[in-house]
């Protein structure tokens, strides 16, 4: 008799990418770094550090890569609570960041939409501060998530390969193969759900380490 399976229990950090089953364009997967170039330039212009003026007094947002990340520290620390259009920024810079990261991996050829969602799947709730976060664990997140760190280090290593591996088979066969796809996405999937946890603030699960949904 097989003892049943225990579901894995979903984590708040929801990402996916749906996989492009059918013939993939050979010309721009093969030239993708080029072809990509105008939308990493657009990236790059919203990946700075910014200071965000309320009123008469100066509130600083600092970026990390594009994240707004030392203002909702600040805030949750001091007053409890994270500002929505800023939870708004850092979700809708992480769907496109990812959309462009997905079509540098080769996983999808339509070109990135700075608005639309495509093949890109990315969500997690508003948190309610004083609910779902403690004020205090902000402070030594990036500390807690340094294993994290050091298995994404060898599994990008290994993502990049992949990646080099499917780019030979995308312009043989046109196809990016399933086993490789559903690896690089679930590296993309363990980071989102680091950054999201460690910088975006917005959870205080901690990280899985696993690869699936």
């Amino acid at each position: 008799m097989t003892t049943p399976r225990t579901a894995l229990p979903m984590y708040p950090v929801q990402f996916g990418v749906d996989y492009p089953d059918r013939e993939l364009n050979r010309l721009t997967s093969a030239f993708r770094i080029f072809v990509a170039l105008p939308i990493l330039i657009v990236l790059g212009t919203v990946s700075g550090s910014v200071t965000v003026w309320s009123g008469e007094r100066a509130v600083v947002a600092l970026g990390a890569g594009g994240l707004l990340f030392l203002g909702p520290l600040l805030m949750i620390l001091f007053r409890g609570k994270y500002p929505r259009w800023w939870f708004d920024w850092n979700l809708e810079f992480q769907r496109f960041n990812n959309r462009v990261v997905v079509y540098l991996a080769l996983m999808d050829d339509r070109y990135p939409s700075t608005d639309e969602q495509q093949a890109v799947h990315l969500d997690y709730a508003y948190p309610d501060v004083s609910r779902d976060l403690n004020r205090w664990l902000p402070l030594v997140k990036w500390l807690l998530v340094i294993p994290h760190f050091i298995v994404l280090f060898f599994l990008w290593i290994g993502a990049v390969v992949v990646i080099v591996l499917a780019w030979f088979a995308i312009l043989f066969t046109g196809r990016y193969p399933l086993g490789m796809f559903r690896f690089v996405e679930g590296v993309l999937r363990w980071g989102q759900r680091v950054t999201a946890y460690a910088f975006l603030l917005v959870t205080d699960s901690y990280p899985p380490f696993r690869l699936a949904a």
